[in-house]
């Protein structure tokens, strides 16, 4: 399913980006490719797979890594590349009046 220039600046526009006429080619050429590929997915046959509300199968349980204690950054190696700084905290320029 090719999706066409205006299209895609309509989707450009609801996401509230600003492209290039480059990057409308380039997004119409890449989200027509993804539309394919739900086209293609819908030809599949799923009849007798049960429907799904999670990708894990019940009472498969997700692999954690365990917690572990490590050092966290001192200061000075935490600010050590601010290009602004107050004691030990980033000191950030006012925006709220």
């Amino acid at each position: 399913m090719a999706l066409t220039l205006d299209e895609v600046r309509r989707v450009a526009a609801l996401a509230r980006l600003k492209l290039s006429e480059e990057e409308e080619r380039l997004f119409a050429e890449q989200l027509s490719a993804i539309l394919d590929h739900v086209r293609e997915l819908e030809t599949l046959d799923v009849t007798g797979v049960p429907p799904m509300t999670h990708a894990l199968a019940e009472g498969e349980a997700v692999a954690l890594r365990p917690d572990a204690l490590v050092p966290g950054l001192s200061p000075e190696e935490a600010l050590g590349n601010a290009p602004a700084r107050e004691g030990t905290c980033f000191k950030v320029p006012r925006i709220i009046e």
